[in-house]
């Protein structure tokens, strides 16, 4: 990792982990603790915000430059020059966690059950930076998390159909972000750095119904570049493919190194992101479960019943 980039993420309090990957504290974590409102998804799901472990291995390997991206861009690797093993990433990622919620327990606000709940983090959201999937020994990491009980998310951009295939275990919940309702859209708002991106994505959703996990597809909506009505038709027929358990339409923030690129009227408002929901939802056969306006995201889904992972 570079000097410079380095310099840039601890500015931005990220706990560097080794040679490619990374901590930093969710928004909800705070927020949790100190205030005890819950991220959207222990609302949907059922996991704790405040025992989640928000990390990376890979927090410089990706093939995209989205527009929408809030991550600092510039220092993108495709490969990894130093692999680390992901016992030690693992280790390494739940004892810089520790480290930046100590401040928490001397804060009169702090729920002192839960402070100590979240030095224990019983959920691992692969999800932070980068592209996870590039991080080559990334089912090793999952067995480990299986072994000690710590539940895991995965977000992808669904740009490496061959490591899901060859993925093992699974993660216990996989999402694949779908932001570009076609081609054209794609090359303009995701940049990909490779030429053959939106086919990958294409097979990536044609192999999820085989994959034995729990999949959500998520939509990032952007005023102006994917929330249209012209657009719902060309979603609704990317979604048949995946036909995931659930769909996640969530508006996109005007937060961090997006704003170099967007304006703040390119962020959706709640109701906009719920008329989007509901008219996938009729076009797909599913229902609108729940929603969450203060994240500007909808849940959508063929059960009526959740499983939740709290239950």
């Amino acid at each position: 990792m570079k000097k410079e980039f380095r310099k840039i993420l601890e500015k931005q309090h990220y706990g560097i982990v080794g040679n490619h990957s990374g901590v930093k504290l969710c928004h909800w974590m705070r927020q949790s603790l100190l205030y005890s409102r819950e991220c959207y998804k222990q609302t949907f799901y059922g996991i704790k915000s405040h025992r989640c472990l928000q990390m990376t291995p890979s927090i410089n390997q990706c093939n995209h430059l989205c527009l929408f991206c809030w991550r600092h861009q510039g220092f993108n690797e495709k490969e990894f020059k130093e692999i680390d093993e992901p016992e030690y990433i693992l280790d390494k990622s739940i004892e810089i966690q520790k480290k930046l919620i100590t401040g928490f327990k001397g804060d009169k606000r702090c729920s002192q059950e839960k402070w100590v709940e979240a030095n224990n983090p019983n959920m691992l959201a692969c999800s932070l930076s980068g592209e996870p999937t590039l991080y080559p020994r990334l089912g090793e990491l999952f067995e480990i998390c299986n072994k000690r009980n710590i539940t895991t998310f995965l977000v992808t951009n669904g740009t490496n159909p061959k490591a899901l295939e060859n993925l093992d275990p699974l993660p216990k919940q996989l999402y694949v972000s779908i932001v570009a309702p076609n081609k054209e859209v794609y090359k303009k708002l995701c940049s990909p750095l490779i030429s053959d991106g939106w086919e990958k994505i294409i097979q990536t959703l044609e192999l999820l119904p085989s994959l034995d996990t729990r999949t959500v597809i998520r939509h990032t909506l952007v005023n102006r570049w994917n929330i249209s009505d012209k657009f719902i038709k060309d979603f609704t027929s990317l979604d048949k493919i995946a036909n995931p358990l659930f769909i996640e339409p969530k508006g996109y923030v005007f937060v961090g190194y997006s704003r170099k690129r967007m304006t703040i009227s390119n962020m959706p408002s709640h109701s906009s992101i719920k008329i989007f929901g509901k008219t996938l939802a009729k076009n797909l056969g599913y229902e609108l479960l729940m929603e969450r306006p203060d994240s500007r995201v909808v849940l959508l889904s063929k059960q009526t019943k959740m499983a939740r992972f709290d239950k």
